[in-house]
């Protein structure tokens, strides 16, 4: 199946409240602007800078679809970054959170939508707030919650993890349980300048359990394009 086939399929796969994010991590203006003529919505960069070179050629056609921030974001590339995406799903941090609200006028913008990044398997190779640092977990994501509500140019939309990748997708199931059950919490609470409505978890060997798991935001990118050009 060609890539534009590959993600329709999936489309109808896929049940209509969950977003596909399709990660375009090294692949071409080509391949995307197959994806966008497809139907794709949303596409996820790890990178500013490839997604500056992705969105400068496609040109007026890069406005059809929401760009997000699927990578970590470095501090010297929050000014880069601000106009170009539409949602920063990588936030994990305060300092992190901070330094992006001083910028956000300067990019045009009076705010960014963002989510908070949970590095819910505590793995030193990812980023993201590690539960094992800041037990009970549940009560410091609460403060932590209301702390980035309190800054005026961001506003919080959810909670975004990668989860332990295993051979086996159905061990990544209580990792996503486990995240799904803090949404629910926070999004309960109905904090003021909070919209929780993103759960970003689950990718193409994981998407299904994650899914099963309450997920609504799918990150996408071997199960369409094929194998990477380069390792994660």
């Amino acid at each position: 199946m060609t890539i534009a086939e590959k993600y329709q399929q999936l489309r109808k796969e896929i049940p209509n409240h969950v977003t596909i994010v399709l990660a375009g991590k090294t692949k071409t203006a080509e391949e995307i602007k197959e994806v966008i003529e497809a139907g794709a919505t949303d596409l996820g960069e790890n990178y500013v800078q490839e997604a500056e070179e992705v969105i400068a050629e496609l040109g007026e056609q890069s406005n059809a679809v929401r760009w997000h921030m699927i990578g970590h974001l470095q501090k010297n590339k929050i000014n880069k970054a601000l106009p170009i995406f539409d949602l920063l799903q990588t936030i994990g941090s305060m300092k992190k959170a901070r330094d992006i609200d001083k910028r956000v006028e300067k990019s045009g913008k009076e705010v960014i939508p963002v989510c908070i990044e949970i590095n819910i398997g505590n793995e030193d190779s990812k980023s993201g707030i590690m539960p094992e640092d800041h037990e009970p977990f549940e009560k410091y994501m609460e403060q932590f919650v209301r702390d980035v509500s309190e800054l005026e140019h961001l506003r919080l939309e959810g909670l975004m993890t990668m989860g332990p990748r295993f051979g086996d997708p159905e061990n990544s199931r209580p990792y996503f349980k486990r995240t799904k059950q803090i949404f629910d919490a926070i999004k309960a609470m109905n904090i003021p300048n909070v919209d929780f409505k993103h759960l970003s978890m689950g990718m193409s060997n994981s998407y299904k359990v994650a899914i099963e798991e309450g997920s609504n935001m799918v990150r996408l990118g071997t199960v369409v394009f094929g194998k990477r050009d380069c390792a994660i």
